[in-house]
């Protein structure tokens, strides 16, 4: 039998929250934001500080282009592309996202060749339509095609609520995202191409004798801003995804649905700098440490402690009052033999009614198959309380 099981904490760790709370009171926090839409999080730790409507269905609007970078950033740390390659400008991608086109522009010359490195840039910095569209035809043939490598990258980072069907974020009717997906590929983009991130924080680009200046307003505030991206249609209002660091801590902001530039970037900076002040880490658990147990039918032991890989940390508001409710979530009874350092179940962690934080947890030790009286006991425990 399969079941969902949800595997409260052990006394240990039920204590240890009250110490936490006990010498930090915590809140949800009351705080507002004119975005329709907003998550804030810490990048470390992946816990949520603010979230609203983050899971509703929005257009991408040029945001897009954070998908069009992973696919880039992936075949560059795969060897696929290097930097140095050149890149066709067809006369679509010259027409549709040209100076004639009306839309943002890199001024990508027709028929002309340009080298990769130059088009990241005029993605990152200028959000070129041309340029997107020269580097989706260059890497499948047809904008089309690569809607689907985007599609097919978002399947495996988790993104549950976005389907893109073209390179830019131009309106489509049957393309969408979530905020919170957004927040997850930002997330991955800055930790796993640290070498290409740093396109997000450069001032200006000049190609085609035109200079211009990164749209990320945030970069300008002296905030600790470094990336990443704006984004605006009639449909989705004026979007943003910022990230900045402030002593050693990062932070990843995603907005949309704000009314003008001045509201966006004055939401995005109130928001990141809330962030800042308002958040305690709290250490939960050391590197190894065992958190709770999860069952194991017909093990050699009846279970197996999860901990996570790492010290396990959240960040709490300061100075408040609210209760902090953690579950082991799992897919059990586990069937032996369980490995040592398997992944067998995830700790959720809700500060009021937010789910806050989700940590993989790892089997600590190697449970085998266990005899012949132990698997006839398990057999009988589950057919007596398996239900439950």
């Amino acid at each position: 039998m399969n079941y969902k099981l949800l595997h409260t904490f052990s006394m240990a760790f039920i204590s240890l929250i009250f110490v936490a709370l006990s010498s930090i009171a915590i809140q949800a926090q009351i705080y507002s934001t004119k975005a329709e839409q907003a998550l804030l999080l810490d990048s470390d730790t992946g816990t949520i500080l603010f979230a609203k409507n983050i899971e509703q269905e929005i257009p991408p609007a040029s945001l897009a282009k954070l998908m069009t970078m992973e696919v880039v950033f992936e075949a560059l740390k795969s060897g696929g592309l290097s930097l140095t390659d050149t890149f066709f400008v067809s006369e679509n991608a010259w027409r549709k996202g040209g100076t004639s086109s009306g839309g943002s522009t890199m001024f990508a010359k027709l028929n002309s060749e340009i080298a990769l490195e130059d088009l990241i840039r005029g993605v990152i910095i200028q959000s070129g339509n041309d340029a997107c569209i020269v580097i989706a035809e260059g890497m499948a043939g047809s904008e089309e095609a690569f809607a689907s490598l985007m599609n097919e990258h978002a399947r495996k980072l988790g993104m549950t609520d976005t389907i893109f069907r073209n390179s830019t974020g131009l309106p489509d009717p049957d393309q969408h995202v979530s905020i919170r997906d957004l927040a997850k590929l930002t997330r991955h983009i800055i930790s796993e191409y640290p070498q290409y991130y740093r396109y997000y924080g450069e001032r200006e680009f000049t190609w085609n004798n035109i200079n211009q200046r990164n749209r990320n307003p945030l970069l300008a505030m002296n905030i600790g801003a470094d990336g990443m991206k704006t984004g605006y249609t009639e449909a989705s209002g004026y979007a943003i995804v910022g990230s900045a660091i402030r002593d050693g801590q990062r932070l990843i902001t995603v907005m949309s649905g704000m009314k003008s530039k001045r509201q966006r970037s004055e939401e995005a900076r109130k928001i990141l700098d809330w962030g800042f002040r308002a958040f305690e880490k709290i250490e939960l658990f050391a590197d190894g440490e065992v958190i709770g147990f999860a069952n194991v039918y017909g093990g050699e032991t009846s279970g197996v402690g999860v901990s996570s890989k790492g010290p396990l940390s959240i960040y709490l508001p300061i100075g408040n009052r609210d209760r902090l409710k953690a579950r082991i979530s799992y897919e059990g009874p586990l069937m032996p033999p369980v490995e040592q350092g398997q992944k067998i179940a995830t700790l959720k962690v809700w500060v009021g009614d937010t789910l806050s934080q989700e940590t993989p947890l790892y089997a600590s030790e190697t449970v085998e198959k266990g005899g012949l009286q132990r698997q006839a006991t398990d057999a009988i425990k589950e057919l007596l309380f398996g239900w439950m």
